[in-house]
């Protein structure tokens, strides 16, 4: 018979600790992990529509164009600082209390995937941000239209994962 309160048994609540105080805990790591996935990709959508914007700066509107360099700068930054606790809370979620560990978890290894296909997106962003600046890019509005897709389908592919645990 299984204790809920092992790790081991399906459904438990942590690898680390048992109990009702634990269980608060990781509800409120989970909700801020939420949190700070939902800021972070809200950075990651914003920040290619100004490289749309960016790409149809006319030629001498120096000034719009250096406006939209500082918002895309300080939006990286922001969201580079939103990324870190989203991450570090859903390390805590896996590693901690042991959500998505053993048999019957392929969903996690997927969402893995997922998140850091994330991650090697948030560094293209601001590889080609260091390019614009440089005026190295030639990168068309439509590209980067097409760009600012990704995200959305690492955010759905990631709660579809979460939630449906599809494997």
């Amino acid at each position: 018979m299984c204790d809920s309160k092992k790790a081991s048994c399906p459904g438990s609540t942590g690898v680390f600790f048992g109990g009702p105080l634990h269980s608060v805990t990781m509800l409120w790591v989970k909700a801020f992990h939420i949190v700070f996935v939902a800021s972070w990709f809200a950075g990651l959508f914003y920040l290619p529509r100004i490289f749309v914007n960016l790409a149809m700066v006319p030629a001498g509107s120096d000034a719009e164009r250096q406006r939209l360099l500082l918002m895309a700068r300080k939006l990286l930054r922001f969201t580079t600082l939103l990324a870190v606790p989203a991450l570090g809370l859903g390390l805590w979620l896996w590693l901690g209390y042991g959500i998505g560990r053993g048999p019957g978890n392929g969903w996690m290894h997927a969402k893995l995937l997922v998140v850091a296909l994330t991650i090697g997106y948030h560094h293209a962003c601001g590889a080609l941000l260091r390019k614009i600046e440089r005026g190295d890019d030639r990168h068309s509005h439509r590209w980067f239209r097409w760009f600012n897709e990704a995200p959305v389908l690492f955010l759905v592919a990631a709660v579809v994962l979460v939630v449906v645990k599809p494997f």
